[in-house]
């Protein structure tokens, strides 16, 4: 399929109500905080996970949208599947001498995993299928005002084995939780990136599907109630793009319905968000896809 021609810039919001919407492994999987500001944050690969696992879900069975991040999966595994298909026999950790054999094992693998083609990797172990930089880019979210992270104890009635003289076998655990918070990413599409890794105007249908529907299929009791509530995205006319992206970002604000409430917000209705659409550079258009 043909790459996509245009450039994009796009902000994301989405929100959590009693849940840990992406934990940090190295604080008690405590939900992740920027400790200056204690606004949350959401990482990048968080995010592309739900992509993934999305994607996976709706079309994984489709030719050219595996998933080659795929949990619990070996990845030279796939890399000699791309050896095979091309009849080349590999070299460890390298890629093969010849350009045009070396440039064609790392485009099977675009053209048969969508999060290659979409995100981009690093394929460089043993079984080397080289290096993509994909087209597609996430920030890391944070939340529009600081939140308050909860330690919740809990009880489990049942114990893992019996033990001899004690009657009470319940035990005790911890939750960890943000009663809400609303999130903000922004995002890049490039074009001319596209063009290298064959991301199709597909593809990208593909992904504002994701972004707008995967929290619908990712919940979890740790999760508590994650929904995705704005997806604003600002279409170049041409490939290079014609205007910057922190200018166009700048017009979606995202403000308290109630300026003067000192309670801590709990719902999105607590919020405005606004997207100024008058004196668009030349070339821009904006649409609200949620």
């Amino acid at each position: 399929m043909t790459a996509i021609s245009n450039r994009y810039d796009f902000v994301y919001l989405f929100d959590v109500t009693n849940g840990n919407p992406n934990g940090d492994p190295d604080a008690g999987n405590l939900p992740r905080l920027d400790p200056e500001t204690n606004q949350g944050l959401v990482t990048d690969v968080s995010l592309k996970r739900k992509v993934r696992n999305f994607v996976d879900m709706v079309a994984g069975s489709t030719p050219g949208h595996e998933i080659y991040m795929r949990e619990r999966s070996y990845l030279n595994e796939q890399h000699e599947r791309a050896y095979k298909a091309l009849d080349i026999k590999p070299e460890p950790k390298k890629l093969p001498k010849k350009e045009e054999e070396a440039r064609a094992v790392t485009a099977w693998m675009c053209a048969n995993f969508f999060d290659i083609r979409t995100f981009g990797a690093v394929m460089t172990t043993e079984t080397n299928t080289g290096q993509v930089r994909g087209p597609v880019q996430l920030t890391f979210a944070t939340s529009i005002d600081p939140i308050m992270p909860l330690e919740i104890s809990i009880t489990r009635m049942a114990a893992t084995k019996e033990e001899p003289g004690k009657n009470d076998i319940r035990t005790m655990g911890r939750k960890h939780i943000v009663p809400y918070g609303l999130y903000r990413a922004h995002g890049f599409i490039s074009a001319h990136l596209a063009g290298r890794t064959g991301f199709s105007d597909d593809d990208l249908a593909l992904f504002w599907a994701a972004l707008q529907n995967m929290f619908d299929h990712d919940r979890s009791a740790a999760r508590g109630e994650m929904t995705a509530r704005e997806l604003v995205v600002f279409r170049h006319d041409s490939a290079i793009g014609n205007a910057p992206a922190h200018k166009l970002f700048k017009r979606v604000t995202v403000t308290r319905a109630t300026p003067d409430e000192a309670r801590p917000p709990r719902s999105f209705d607590d919020y405005r968000v606004e997207v100024d659409t008058d004196g668009l550079p030349e070339g821009i258009t904006v649409e609200r896809m949620i």
